[in-house]
């Protein structure tokens, strides 16, 4: 069950007592070491609207040249760019950069750090909406449980996974 106080949302369930047991190893801490960077996201996100190449994402990123290397670097070693030479005539190789599978997995992120852009701007909403191209209607991200049902923060129990009862030494149901 979730407690709320005051607005705020806190999740209970079987890992109750909270002192109990530990969030590490985090799956959202190990995700942020790999886009812990603005311009990490600010990347992928240009990625997704189709930039690949290299002074395109200095360009539309607002990052140096030295930023976006440095990063593209790092989105490449984590698997979640992909980059491909290719040779526009007379001129030297250079390389594009496509989204891999994993950084493709991101995109729900980016979706949901957009809708809460959106939200909480202070101009009342963003510059771009994501719709769909074959029936023209606005595209939101959702929480659904695996039996189709629209959940909200309040509708949530933490529980231990089976790598989690693992790691805690078998307890946490």
């Amino acid at each position: 069950m979730a407690e709320a106080a005051e607005g705020i949302v806190r999740m209970a369930g079987t890992l109750d007592p909270r002192d109990g047991w530990s969030a590490e190893p985090c799956s959202i801490a190990d995700a942020l070491r790999v886009v812990s960077a603005r311009s990490a996201f600010l990347i992928l996100r240009e990625a997704f609207y189709g930039t690949a190449r290299f002074d395109e994402f200095v360009r539309r990123v607002g990052i140096t040249e030295q930023v976006a290397a440095a990063r593209l670097r790092e989105l490449v070693d984590h698997g979640l760019l992909e980059r491909e030479p290719y040779r526009d005539p007379g001129q030297r190789t250079r390389h594009r950069y496509r989204l891999t599978a994993k950084g493709s997995g991101l995109f729900p992120v980016l979706v949901a750090l957009m809708q809460w852009g959106d939200r909480w701007r202070e101009d009342a909403g963003g510059p771009v909406e994501l719709r769909h191209r074959e029936c023209g209607a606005p595209v939101g991200l959702e929480l659904r449980c695996a039996g189709g049902h629209e959940v909200a923060p309040g509708d949530l129990v933490l529980s231990a996974t089976p790598a989690g009862r693992a790691w805690l030494g078998g307890s946490g149901n």
